[in-house]
């Protein structure tokens, strides 16, 4: 990317807001902004799923514009400029990675982890008072539970076997099946909430993102509820006129000519 194109792109966002330029554009705020910086970013990750580079493409286009115009926002409102925002993320790429710029050694991916982690507490031991006050609490849930894990396993609070991770899902299980027999709805959240904790744990264990695992499922259950609601039209039915039993007579089908839970 030259610098002309970029400073190209960064004019014509400025242009959007001025006096003259678009009244939608001049209308947004960054809080305004936060719906479409989240929506363009799980935008980007669905193309980048789907393998389509082209959508990918666009979809970082997208989401470059939306963070360009956070950045002109503020800039416009005297909190900063894009020049710090370059700077920042410029001097915190070279303080975090001593092993390439320093003379640090981090010989894998997990070593270089665990460094970024040591240097990151470092940088914000005057910001918050606990290990993990620093996550931000508008993470989706799964996410910010894994990471939670993640950074306690860092500091060594984590089993050593996987075995101990399995053992911990089953015991949460017992526990929930236990509370949904005493029909107390608090109860039955909070075991609920400890079981699909423990679950998120197997997932970081056995070295796979939850959040991906749980999108991946969704996607496999509506592929097949489509399948499902194709036959019952093919039966001259609709969704809603057909009991449990024959839905799950064609539910079963499909399963089964897909090799269980595959595609």
């Amino acid at each position: 990317m030259t610098a002309e194109k970029f400073e190209r792109l960064c004019g014509i966002i400025a242009r959007l807001r001025a006096p003259a330029g678009c009244p939608w554009d001049r209308e947004q705020t960054n809080e305004s902004l936060v719906p479409a910086l989240l929506e363009e970013a799980y935008e980007v990750a669905s193309a980048i799923r789907a393998g389509d580079d082209r959508n990918l493409r666009e979809e970082l286009g997208d989401l470059l514009l939306v963070v360009l115009m956070h950045a002109q926002i503020a800039q416009e409102t005297g909190r900063f400029e894009l020049d710090a925002i370059i700077d920042g993320v410029t001097e915190k790429l070279i303080r975090r990675h001593p092993h390439v710029f320093g003379t640090s050694e981090a010989l894998d991916a997990s070593a270089v982890l665990r460094q970024w982690d040591a240097i990151k507490r470092d940088e914000k031991k005057n910001v918050g008072t606990h290990y993990l006050s620093n996550l931000p609490a508008a993470f989706p849930a799964l996410m910010r539970a894994q990471k939670v894990q993640t950074k306690a396993a860092r500091v060594n609070f984590d089993w050593r076997e996987i075995t101990d991770v399995v053992a911990k899902v089953d015991e949460e299980l017992a526990e929930t099946k236990g509370a949904i027999e005493s029909e107390e709805a608090r109860t039955i959240a909070d075991e609920i909430g400890d079981l699909l904790f423990a679950v998120t744990n197997l997932a970081r264990k056995c070295k796979l993102d939850a959040e991906t695992l749980l999108q991946t499922a969704t996607d496999k259950f509506i592929s097949r509820f489509n399948e499902l609601e194709d036959r019952v039209r093919g039966k001259g039915k609709k969704l809603g006129e057909l009991e449990l039993a024959e839905l799950d007579e064609f539910w079963n089908a499909i399963k089964a000519e897909r090799g269980g839970f595959a595609d």
